[in-house]
């Protein structure tokens, strides 16, 4: 066995008198993408008050929302037309690299950014949005592996 990062490589060589096999067989961590659902957003907002949303991406110190993220972002927009009356804060989070301050005024632009493309791109009333950044103030992982790290970077819809 070879082990290198999350990947593992397995190699079985079987001879006989006439023949060999060769068998390889490669492992690694599963990749999960979580997509936004309108749908699931308004049942986690109806039960628990707010909804985390992945699927919302910027470069790394950026505000500028990716165009990767344009199917998440109709996702609120379709949760927030199907919900006349919802009105929402949205919520930017970053991680906890770099510091505490350029954190909070980045998740602020961030949720921002959301805010403003929902209201520009998708008809969204302003007066329904109302964005807010809390850097990393509320981890639902720890900052300690990569992976918590991008569980911790999300816009999280709360209900106002």
């Amino acid at each position: 066995m070879l082990k290198k990062g999350d990947k593992e490589t397995w190699v079985e060589v079987r001879t006989g008198d006439t023949f060999y096999r060769l068998w390889i067989v490669e492992r690694e961590s599963m990749k999960q993408e979580v997509e936004a659902n309108a749908e699931a957003m308004g049942n986690d907002i109806r039960s628990t008050g707010h909804v985390s949303v992945y699927g919302i991406y910027f470069d790394t110190g950026k505000s500028t929302i990716k165009p990767e993220s344009d199917a998440a972002v109709a996702e609120i927009a379709k949760l927030l037309k199907n919900n006349g009356a919802l009105k929402i804060y949205v919520v930017g989070h970053t991680d906890n690299a770099g510091s505490f301050d350029s954190n909070m005024k980045l998740s602020k632009d961030r949720a921002d950014a959301v805010a403003k493309e929902l209201v520009s791109k998708h008809g969204i009333a302003a007066g329904r949005l109302k964005a807010f950044g809390v850097s990393s103030l509320s981890p639902v992982a720890s900052n300690s592996t990569e992976e918590g790290k991008a569980n911790n970077r999300r816009v999280e819809l709360v209900a106002q």
